[in-house]
């Protein structure tokens, strides 16, 4: 494994950072195609939707996500600064699932996972994409706020050494 050719917080590091990355492939996704979509009319939007079956799959990067990001969190503690920021990051990535589950998951079930056209269209459409496109932008910053914790941990800063 891993851990027997690198320290035990580099390996941390690295998957906290490979499982936030792949959360911020699909939140992407939702991104760039959010002007598209919102100008699609009902039934070419729900045809659209079909697209995103299996993307349920990406929950284990999540899981991921939160996981490693938390035990970085942890490891890195007792250093101000990147303590501080892995936490944010965790945080970040906390809210996500807040937002997810308040103002998507509502929607996916409402539609039964868009098979089902609603009666407000453009209320649910604008609440599913929308949530999307904030969680697209908190999971982007949650891999900043990340990858500088990363950067600014003693463990990763080469220290000078005395000659003499």
């Amino acid at each position: 494994m891993l851990s027997g050719v690198f320290p035990a917080i580099d390996v941390v590091r690295l998957f906290a950072i490979v499982f936030v990355a792949i959360c911020l492939v699909p939140a992407g996704a939702h991104l760039a195609e959010l002007p598209n979509k919102m100008a699609l009319p009902p039934g070419e939007y729900m045809i659209v939707q079909k697209i995103y079956h299996g993307w349920a799959l990406f929950g284990v990067a999540v899981f991921g996500a939160l996981v490693f990001t938390l035990v970085h969190t942890m490891m890195v503690w007792r250093e101000p600064i990147p303590g501080g920021l892995s936490l944010l990051s965790f945080l970040a990535l906390a809210g996500t699932q807040v937002i997810f589950w308040t103002y998507t998951y509502p929607m996916n079930a409402l539609t039964q996972n868009w098979t089902v056209t609603p009666e407000s269209f453009h209320t649910v459409r604008q609440q599913w994409e929308y949530s999307h496109a904030v969680n697209a932008l908190i999971t982007f910053a949650a891999l900043v706020l990340l990858t500088l914790s990363v950067l600014l941990s003693r463990g990763h800063v080469p220290t000078a050494t005395a000659t003499g």
